[in-house]
């Protein structure tokens, strides 16, 4: 199951954001900490620029995972504030794991047998992956908000923001 705390809209539309981003062309590379899979969304959540989060990244070792792993509020590393950023929009450890090697089973799940290999080095499987999280998210979240049957009816207005 997708690890992630309290899906929300925030959540789904800066999924969104991200991979729309990634398919107009952003600056994408694996091997770079602002502008990989965990980056890219970084740089939505935090309004930082790529080169910010890269240099705040190597200012401690480890990949996104690692940094996750090894996150403390209290440790005064810069990049654990990008991290808690991230954790406050309702991402875990493991999602920042899942999504940077493109992995959560749930994820997976959603998409056709044969299409579920991706390869989280390639842009368009980034963007496959965070479309799909968003619309798992989404769904999770649909389903826990409390609608009335006859919206019409109840006399309340129900906000959609997808």
């Amino acid at each position: 199951m997708s690890l992630t705390q309290h899906p929300g809209p925030e959540l789904v539309a800066a999924l969104r954001t991200t991979a729309r981003r990634l398919e107009s062309g952003a600056d994408y590379r694996w091997t770079h900490m602002g502008s990989c899979n965990c980056g890219h969304l970084a740089q939505t959540l935090t309004r930082l620029p790529k080169e910010e989060i890269h240099r705040l990244a190597l200012e401690r070792a480890g990949d996104w995972g690692e940094q996750a792993r090894e996150y403390c509020p209290t440790s005064g590393f810069p990049m654990d504030h990008v991290l808690a950023v991230l954790f406050d929009a309702g991402l875990t450890r493991g999602d920042i794991w899942y999504l940077e090697r493109l992995a959560d089973p749930e994820v997976l799940r959603r998409l056709p047998l044969g299409e579920r290999h991706l390869d989280y080095r390639r842009r368009r499987d980034v963007v496959r992956y965070l479309r799909t999280w968003a619309s798992l998210l989404e769904d999770l979240w649909m389903a826990s908000v409390d609608v009335p049957s006859e919206p019409w009816n109840s006399g309340t207005v129900t906000y959609n923001p997808f």
